[in-house]
């Protein structure tokens, strides 16, 4: 295909179920990774929509992929869904994915956010950006690279470089900027820490609040949610002292996480699968993603929640994420080598 560029753990019991009833017309067995209750509606209205019955196994998403070797030709899978380019490259990687030919997706999801064989699709996106501190930071950067500043030095607060977000957030700046750029980049990166990384992106904001930083990165939907509805350590007043920057808008634009999915590769309802897939990428579905999990849709012209929508318009990197997959290898030696724990 193309490229093109574009603005477990489960019970035994639950195993030997789904085992059991892997064949059975109307079926579909789905791993993931998602944790997220609204998905329920997307599912519930896949089955009303076709009477394919859901059976689910949530687990993280490495320990679902090994689970899925360690089944072999056995296993009961038929899609797997998870949360990041970089783990669904690894899925790939792993052989427990299949490639399909589907015109629904083909026509719905742009190409820059299909895996090159056809294996996996992105289903729903997030913006990671920055968010500083206005009554602290009257200059904010403007860029990913702005964030070694010296200027910036014990100012910025992130995840560890064990986490995904980290690593392909460090792989597209490989990707957009070179070996050498990204590695004096990380280098700053860490120099300008406020504190050793740690935590989640909803601890990134809350370090906002509390003052121990007052610069930090997150994927969109962990404030938009906080926009929506109550979360600790995130009140009204605290948030509206939060600014946000969508980086690089006149350069390569705002680095975009996926969520998606893909067949896999010995599944037992495989027509079914691909149903789940198409379904996914339905206005219908799209809308959910919005709405019930403030992500953006991976369908373009999908109305926005007003959460999201409240963020306001950006230009997304449109960089290739399968390209950005095969870099977090040697992100991780840059980790390594500038101390990025």
């Amino acid at each position: 295909m193309k490229k093109a560029t574009i603005a477990f753990l489960a019970c035994a019991t639950a195993t030997t179920t789904i085992a059991s009833t892997a064949v059975a017309e109307g079926e579909l067995n789905l791993y993931s990774s998602r944790h997220y209750d609204t998905d329920e509606r997307l599912y519930s209205d896949f089955t009303e929509q076709t009477g394919i019955t859901i059976n689910r196994i949530e687990g993280k998403a490495d320990e679902l992929i090994a689970r899925m070797q360690a089944e072999g030709a056995n296993s009961p899978a038929d899609i797997l869904l998870t949360v990041d380019t970089s783990r669904l490259e690894r899925a790939k990687n792993a052989g427990v994915l299949q490639s399909i030919d589907s015109d629904v997706l083909e026509a719905r999801i742009p190409e820059s956010l299909q895996d090159a064989d056809n294996q996996w699709f992105g289903l729903s996106q997030r913006a990671r950006i920055i968010f500083y501190d206005k009554t602290d930071v009257t200059t904010p950067p403007l860029s990913y690279l702005d964030l070694a500043d010296p200027a910036y030095e014990g100012m910025i607060c992130h995840r560890s470089s064990t986490n995904v977000y980290s690593q392909t957030l460090l792989s597209a700046v490989i990707e957009n900027h070179g070996t050498e750029a990204a590695t004096e980049w990380a280098q700053g990166f860490v120099n300008n820490f406020a504190r050793d990384p740690q935590g989640g992106d909803t601890d990134q904001l809350r370090g906002l609040v509390s003052g121990e930083c007052d610069i930090s990165i997150s994927n969109t939907y962990y404030f938009a949610r906080a926009l929506r509805k109550d979360v600790d350590g995130l009140n009204a007043e605290a948030m509206a002292n939060i600014g946000w920057i969508f980086p690089a808008q006149n350069a390569e634009g705002a680095h975009m996480n996926l969520s998606g999915g893909g067949v896999a590769a010995n599944a037992p309802n495989r027509d079914n699968a691909v149903k789940f897939l198409e379904y996914l990428a339905s206005d219908q579905a799209q809308q959910y993603f919005s709405a019930g999990n403030d992500e953006y849709p991976a369908v373009p012209g999908v109305g926005l929640s007003p959460s999201v929508a409240a963020l306001g318009l950006f230009r997304p990197d449109a960089i290739d994420l399968t390209e950005v997959a095969k870099n977090v290898p040697e992100a991780q030696v840059i980790f390594n080598q500038v101390g990025w724990e």
